[in-house]
């Protein structure tokens, strides 16, 4: 069986135009943006040739083939049995988090994030008008102790029936966590106490890599809850725009409150795709986790040969690889707080900036090590000179 990550050279790689490999310069290897290097799974490039051949690019059906493929792939690859009538489809994933945000947190409210997290949480959410409570995490993992004190504290200060949410990313970007059924319990027990929604965006669950724990949906645990689900992530379909909300047992009220209009504004060529994805498409999932595993092991052990002092958790899920570089170097220390910027000037790897991610990003970068054995080889041996020099 060929590695998917191995299958398409350097040069189909150069040629691609998404962001990834076209917003820099040729002599630098892009290992920032959550693409991965891999060719299309054939179901997927399947449903959208037919879609083309027959000219059919119109306004989508209303047939709920998206929401009935993930309903089934969900039910076979979770246990998990989602209702029809709680799913909503929405353009893309942060389309569908600010949905939910917007509609239980009036302009002005408090949105609670545990951060170092995808910058987008924090960005789009202060773009919004609401106000950011950011808690840090503690060893990579939720504070769940610091949450209730924090939730405890902004309840007493916007009062009773305020609406407050929380943004969970499930599992986590950018350290890999797959949360546990235990911590995700205790965040809904204290969402439940202090009246707070939490809006969990899932969209690298199919991405748990093997041997790791179990993805548990955060809608088992908490019926006030939301989710975000997308194939985008998992199937590498970011050009194909498309997400679901999928509401708790008890948050039916929320899509209440969504605008039918929103639904409307997804493509028919991205719904497809997706619905493919989710409804053929878990053979190349299947190829592709083991591929991800490798390139994690490889990950791991490149820093440990290349950046002494550096700090890298084996990433239970997704194929984003968490830095710490803050005692990087035999001297401990570290490239200062945006070691993403000395990489890419000095060393020609682009990395996403740790900084990016809010508090306690500060000296990290995140490495997408979803590509070529020999290009994530050649960008951590250049990142290694790099510190190296810097140790004069």
């Amino acid at each position: 069986m060929d590695d998917l990550l191995d299958v398409l050279t350097l040069d189909q790689l150069r040629a691609r135009t998404s962001v990834r490999w076209s917003h820099y310069p040729d002599d630098v290897l892009p290992l920032w943006v959550a693409e991965m290097d891999v060719p299309l799974a054939e179901p997927v490039r399947q449903a959208v040739r037919a879609l083309l051949d027959a000219h059919d690019v119109g306004y989508p059906p209303e047939d709920g083939a998206l929401t009935t493929a993930f309903a089934g792939f969900a039910a076979r690859r979770w246990g998990w049995t989602v209702d029809p009538t709680a799913v909503r489809q929405l353009t893309d994933v942060m389309t569908a988090v600010q949905t939910a945000v917007a509609a239980v947190v009036a302009p002005g409210g408090v949105v609670i994030v545990p951060t170092p997290v995808y910058g987008p949480f924090r960005w789009y959410t202060e773009g919004a008008g609401r106000r950011v409570e950011t808690v840090s995490l503690r060893d990579d993992r939720l504070d769940v102790a610091a949450i209730d004190a924090t939730a405890a504290r902004v309840r007493a200060e916007v009062g009773p029936g305020a609406g407050i949410a929380l943004l969970l990313c499930n599992p986590h970007n950018p350290t890999g966590v797959v949360h546990s059924r235990e911590e995700l319990a205790a965040l809904a027990d204290v969402a439940a106490r202090h009246d707070v929604r939490v809006v969990s965006d899932e969209a690298h669950a199919p991405l748990v890599l093997p041997g790791s724990p179990a993805y548990v949906p955060y809608l088992e645990v908490d019926p006030r809850g939301l989710a975000v689900h997308s194939a985008a992530k998992a199937w590498n379909l970011a050009g194909f725009k498309s997400a679901l909300l999928v509401a708790g047992d008890e948050a039916h009220d929320v899509l209440a409150r969504v605008p039918a209009y929103l639904s409307d504004a997804v493509g028919h060529v991205s719904m497809a795709a997706h619905a493919a994805a989710y409804r053929e498409g878990e053979a190349w999932l299947d190829e592709l986790l083991p591929a991800l595993a490798r390139r994690r092991d490889l990950l791991v052990e490149l820093v440990g040969e290349h950046l002494p002092g550096a700090r890298v958790r084996a990433p239970e899920a997704t194929y984003l690889g968490w830095v710490d570089l803050r005692a990087a170097g035999p001297d401990g220390a570290g490239l200062g707080d945006d070691p993403a910027k000395v990489f890419l000037v000095e060393g020609r790897v682009a990395l996403s900036r740790g900084l990016d991610f809010g508090p306690g990003g500060e000296g990290h970068v995140r490495v997408n090590c979803a590509t070529r054995s020999d290009v994530l080889r050649e960008a951590l041996a250049r990142m290694g000179e790099v510190a190296a020099g810097r140790r004069g």
